[in-house]
């Protein structure tokens, strides 16, 4: 990759509630695309959240700690505006399945004629991650019983585990 092509600073934008493992993977490889990543955490007041705005700054700044050039904001509004506030330039999306691409691409159109100076850039999800949904950690989590904390481990990061149970009362059923 070109110095030029590394000079670019994305967002990477989500209610990421809870975080997984394949978001930690958008993250991972958008630290590496790019030479400043931020994850901005999407607030949307309508939208019932298993963790607070707050926690999830928290936890996912725990997860992301170890990458030097990526920094966790939490933001409401349209993305556009949050990207410009930033000072970036790209906007980084996660590809799991074939509707995501239907949704993602009408969402890209409509950041485009909102910010036509702010480029899309799709990052498709590891094969591995490609199945990993916020409502499939949820029932796992609520539903998983005793080794709920066990079972989570294939889906997110060891830091959202604990808390993760707790929401769910320790995992039990």
């Amino acid at each position: 990759m070109s110095d030029s092509a590394r000079n670019f600073h994305a967002v990477y934008v989500g209610s990421f509630d809870p975080l997984t493992l394949g978001h930690l993977d958008i993250i991972e490889r958008g630290a590496r695309l790019f030479s400043r990543l931020t994850v901005g955490i999407g607030i949307n007041p309508e939208k019932a959240a298993l963790f607070t705005p707050e926690e999830r700054l928290q936890l996912t700044r725990r997860v992301v700690a170890s990458y030097a050039n990526v920094d966790v904001r939490c933001f409401t509004g349209l993305t556009v505006d949050f990207v410009r506030a930033c000072g970036a330039s790209v906007i980084l999306r996660g590809i799991r399945t074939l509707s995501d691409m239907e949704s993602e691409f009408s969402l890209a159109l409509a950041n485009r004629s909102l910010a036509p100076d702010v480029e899309t850039v799709f990052l498709m999800a590891a094969e591995s991650h490609s199945h990993i949904s916020s409502s499939l950690i949820k029932q796992i989590a609520q539903l998983g019983g005793p080794s709920a904390a066990e079972r989570l481990q294939a889906f997110v990061p060891a830091e959202i585990i604990a808390p993760l149970c707790r929401k769910f009362g320790g995992g039990k059923q």
